[in-house]
C-alpha cells in the first residue's frame, strides 16, 4: 500500500469524524477514527489505498481534556546518523534501511493535563473495589491496567512545573505502556509507544540532516527547547515550530520513551536488508537500559538531533526513592524530570494478544515489583474499556 502526506496549505486543520462512523464490531470501535472517505479541501493527509488520515483532535472520554495526532505517511529511510555527523555518537549506527507502515503520532507530547487523568485511577480502582464492582477476571484479564501509584515526593516531581500545558516527566517506560493500554481500552484506539525506528522517521520528516532542519545548531531556539532557552524548566508544549508532519517539540522540551531496549552497538545487530519499523525493535531484555530520544531542555544542542539516544538507567534514576521495592511507576531522581514520551496509533490494528507486548511490561522483574505492590495494597488494578466513564460515574472515587 503507497501512501503519501499532502500539505495544503501552511494552516494544518483538524478534521474529528464523529463516533457514528464507527465499525460494528465491539473490539473495533475506534478504529474508523480519523479516516475520511474523500479527500480533504485543506490541511495534512495521508493517502492510504482510496481513503485519507487527517489530523485529529479527541477527547479523552470522561474528561474535557483533549489531545491532537498528526498522520505520518508511510516510507522508507535511513536510521541512525552518518559517520561524518558533527557530535555524533557510536550508538547512532551503523546506519540502516527501515520502512514504515502509516500511523498517527501525537501532535505534542503527552502532558501533565492528560497524564493527570491517568492518574486518576489509583483512586477511581480503589472505589470499584470497595463496591465490589468491575473486578479484574480471566474474562477481562486483556483489559486490565494498573494504576500509577501515588507520587512519593509531589513536590520534587512538580519542581519544573505541573501546569496541565507542560509536558508530562518522570514516569518509567512501564507506566507510559499503561498509558497507552489505557488510552486504547477507553478509545478502542490502539496506541502505543513509538519504537525507536518510527520515532525517528516521525522526527525527520522526510528529511536526512542532523536536525530536521538542516546542520546548523543556530536555528534549534527555533524549534525547539533545550539549555540555551528553557530558563532550567519545563516549558509548555506546541511553543516551537513544528516539523514537516505537524509534530512540536520532536526535539528538545523532554527525551520520550520509544520501545526498544539499548545496545551500545547501535543497529549492529540489524543487516543490511531492509527492515521493517516494528522487525528492527530491540525488544528489552533487561529492566533498563532502554531507549529515549529528542533530548531535552536541560541538555546542549548536539544532543537535541535527530539520531542521538539517551540510555535509561533505573538505578541512577530511582536512587533516592526509599521503597522496596522502589517504584514500577515513577523516577524520583535527575534526569528523570526531563524524561516524558507521547503516543502513536497504526493504522493496521491488531488483536490484544498481540497488543500486549505493546502495552504490558517487557521483564519479569517489573512484574515482581507491580504485584508487590498490589498485594501490599500501594497500587490497585481494574479494567479499562468504553463503558468505564459511566461505571465512574456511578461510583464516584474520594478526593
Amino acid at each position: 500500500m503507497r501512501a503519501f502526506c499532502c500539505l495544503a496549505t501552511a494552516t494544518t486543520l483538524l478534521f474529528l469524524l464523529p463516533f457514528s462512523s464507527v465499525a460494528a464490531d465491539p473490539d473495533d470501535y475506534g478504529a474508523q477514527f480519523g479516516l475520511s472517505d474523500t479527500r480533504p479541501e485543506s490541511g495534512r493527509f495521508v493517502k492510504v489505498g482510496d481513503r485519507y488520515m487527517v489530523p485529529y483532535q479527541a477527547t479523552i472520554p470522561g474528561t474535557k481534556v483533549t489531545y491532537t495526532m498528526e498522520p505520518i505517511p508511510g516510507g522508507q529511510f535511513t536510521l541512525g546518523s552518518p559517520a561524518t555527523e558533527a557530535e555524533r555518537s557510536d550508538d547512532e549506527g551503523p546506519q540502516r534501511t527501515i520502512t514504515v507502515e502509516p500511523f498517527w503520532m501525537g501532535k505534542y507530547e503527552v502532558t501533565w493535563g492528560e497524564y493527570f487523568e491517568f492518574m486518576k485511577l489509583y483512586l477511581q480502582f480503589q472505589a470499584f473495589n470497595a463496591a465490589g464492582v468491575r473486578p479484574v477476571t480471566s474474562d477481562n484479564e486483556a483489559d486490565a491496567v494498573t494504576a500509577p501509584s501515588k507520587l512519593h515526593e509531589p513536590s520534587t516531581t512538580f519542581e519544573r512545573g505541573q501546569d496541565p500545558r507542560h509536558p508530562a516527566v518522570s514516569m518509567t517506560q512501564y507506566a507510559a505502556k499503561q498509558y497507552t493500554h489505557w488510552l486504547s481500552g477507553l478509545t478502542g484506539r490502539q496506541y502505543r509507544l513509538p519504537s525507536e525506528a518510527e520515532w525517528e522517521y516521525a522526527c525527520r520528516a522526510g528529511t536526512k540532516t542532523a536536525y530536521y532542519f538542516g546542520d546548523d545548531p543556530v536555528q534549534l531556539a527555533d524549534h525547539a527547547w533545550f539549555i540555551d532557552n528553557a530558563d532550567d524548566e519545563l516549558q509548555f508544549v506546541g511553543q516551537k515550530k513544528p516539523n514537516a508532519w505537524g509534530l512540536h517539540d520532536t526535539l528538545g522540551s523532554v527525551w520520550e520513551w520509544t520501545l526498544d531496549g539499548y545496545h551500545e552497538d547501535g543497529y549492529a545487530r540489524l543487516d543490511d536488508l531492509p527492515h521493517s519499523a516494528v522487525e528492527a525493535i530491540a525488544w528489552p531484555e533487561e529492566v533498563y537500559p532502554c531507549v529515549l530520544r529528542g533530548g531535552s531542555w536541560d541538555d546542549e544542542a548536539d544532543r537535541c538531533r535527530a539520531a542521538a539516544k539517551l540510555a535509561s538507567d533505573d538505578e541512577e534514576w530511582k536512587y533516592l526513592d526509599p521503597q522496596v521495592p522502589k517504584s514500577p511507576w515513577w523516577y524520583s531522581d535527575e534526569p528523570a524530570f526531563s524524561v516524558g514520551f507521547r503516543v502513536v496509533r497504526p493504522l493496521k490494528m491488531h488483536s490484544k494478544a498481540k497488543m500486549a507486548r505493546y502495552w504490558q511490561a517487557d521483564h519479569e522483574e517489573i512484574l515482581d515489583a507491580v504485584n508487590i505492590k498490589l498485594e501490599g495494597q500501594r497500587s490497585v488494578r481494574g479494567v479499562v474499556d468504553k463503558d468505564l466513564p459511566a461505571a465512574a460515574a456511578e461510583v464516584p472515587a474520594n478526593k
